[in-house]
């Protein structure tokens, strides 16, 4: 399949199938973290230890464009624009078979690099702890008591909500189903809850089990929207033809802000829209677009959203999670939702009254106290973020996944490899898809290519089994040379047709 990379924009027609350069020198190579190799060796000749070369089989001037391009990108990582924090990451070493000190890490959407503050704020915790026992609650440098509430506002900043509608709590599917418990209430026909096909397991998983929940058959009442046939991107236009058609049986849509496959960047305020239009409850899992694409859920008139904070987000493995609730429905008691400790007043709570004061705030969805040595790194994130702001992280975001696919354009040509995320910088985050499309020397499958890259370029990239392997350029570490790595990596493991 292909992807909708020369079709022109997503709005046109409806049509959703639903299931009831010669070799080149490293332009980065100022004696950091690359050898002085020759030019003649990147090429992929003699003596590279790899099977091709960067551009090997490019028109001439295809190759000086791209030469041109990436000096250029050389010039803007020297100026410091847009912004780069790599320094204040742990990046991890690369392996002793690379020629390389350092990974050029592509994984972040899966895992980002662990800050350097971290440590040095759980270990503020843990001395607290230590020094305050049950006092910490009150006495802590950051009280846990109102732990949660010292993240609100960084955490609202990122997903264009007003901090009374975010709260930070629970993982990501936990999230979900707290928030469906609320907004999917299936009555009379008006049953179906809407996801893409290719949506993330534990989202697929989270829906079956609400329609049986509800004593729903969840075969026929969970609808998975399919991209057209040679396709691989939802279209926002079929996406809204569907609702249109259809929206009056359906009690919830429920979709990826970013695809965690392709990197597609849904319209979600089109979709949204649509949902409502169509009498429908409008969720979304921003799992891989929260840090990572610009949001204005609250503008958006989004009902609910939930998110992870160990991807883009860099919080470490299984942090605590975001999520989001309109202002509408957080001012609305009647609301049926599931309690706990922390979803009542914080004046009453060790009251112990047998009946919960819920508050109007993203707060009445909490269901326990938070768990503060978890919550730790989300507090340092969450501050980079705001202190960098969404505009210039997406401004270098652009550049550098622009840069890598103008590298990968070159590489893929030729070679038995096809990009699916969509051509169109606004419909996709940082993240580029490749798609293994025939037979590759040496290799079984995406996954023993990508260990490959790893094992003998230091390139660490993030497979999805079969055929599919994720690049994602994350611009608060991610650098240009990083992306020419990468290009590089596949140019030399890769042969052409």
């Amino acid at each position: 399949m292909t992807s909708e990379r020369a079709g022109g924009p997503a709005t046109e027609m409806s049509g959703v199938t639903v299931e009831e350069p010669g070799s080149l020198g490293d332009p980065h190579d100022t004696g950091g973290d690359v050898d002085r190799t020759s030019r003649r060796d990147l090429g992929g000749h003699e003596g590279s230890g790899g099977r091709g070369g960067l551009g090997q089989g490019g028109l001439p001037g295809e190759r000086e464009a791209l030469a041109a391009d990436a000096e250029s990108a050389r010039q803007a990582e020297a100026a410091g624009r847009p912004v780069c924090r790599r320094a204040e990451f742990l990046v991890p070493p690369a392996p002793a078979t690379s020629r390389h000190p350092e990974l050029a890490y592509f994984a972040g959407n899966s895992l980002g690099l662990q800050p350097r503050a971290a440590r040095a704020a759980i270990s503020a915790e843990l001395d607290d702890w230590a020094l305050h026992a049950v006092e910490g609650h009150h006495r802590a440098a950051h009280p846990w008591l109102p732990y949660h509430a010292e993240l609100r506002e960084d955490a609202a900043a990122l997903v264009g909500a007003f901090p009374d509608e975010t709260v930070v709590m629970n993982s990501l599917t936990v999230n979900l189903h707290l928030m469906m418990a609320t907004f999917y209430r299936p009555a009379g026909e008006r049953t179906r809850i809407v996801i893409e096909d290719h949506a993330f397991s534990s989202d697929s998983y989270a829906v079956r089990s609400q329609a049986v929940h509800h004593g729903l058959d969840p075969d026929e009442t969970v609808v998975r929207l399919r991209p057209r046939e040679g396709e691989d991107c939802l279209r926002t236009a079929d996406i809204v033809d569907y609702l249109a058609r259809e929206g009056h049986r359906v009690a919830l849509v429920l979709l990826g802000g970013v695809n965690y496959l392709t990197g597609e960047f849904l319209d979600i305020p089109a979709v949204t829209a649509a949902g409502h239009a169509a009498g429908c409850r409008v969720g979304w899992d921003l799992a891989h677009a929260a840090g990572n694409v610009p949001l204005a859920l609250h503008d958006w008139d989004v009902d609910f959203a939930a998110w992870c904070s160990y991807k883009y987000l860099n919080s470490g493995p299984g942090a605590v999670a975001g999520c989001f609730v309109h202002r509408r429905h957080v001012t609305d008691p009647t609301l049926p939702r599931l309690a706990g400790w922390w979803s009542t007043e914080e004046a009453t709570r060790f009251e112990m009254r047998p009946e919960l004061v819920p508050v109007p705030t993203a707060d009445a969805w909490q269901i326990s106290n938070p768990p503060i040595l978890a919550m730790a790194p989300v507090r340092v994130s969450l501050r980079m973020f705001a202190e960098t702001g969404m505009a210039a992280l997406r401004e270098r975001s652009l550049a550098l996944t622009g840069y890598l696919e103008r590298l990968l354009a070159e590489v893929v040509r030729d070679r038995p490899l096809e990009i699916v995320t969509p051509a169109d910088p606004a419909r996709r985050g940082a993240q580029l898809s490749l798609r293994v499309t025939g037979g590759v020397p040496g290799v079984d499958d995406a996954a023993a290519l990508a260990d490959r890259l790893h094992e003998v370029h230091g390139v660490l990239a993030d497979v999805r089994r079969p055929d599919v392997i994720r690049l994602a350029p994350v611009p608060l570490y991610s650098t240009f040379h990083d992306c020419w790595r990468a290009a590089d990596a596949l140019a030399r493991e890769v042969s052409p047709r």
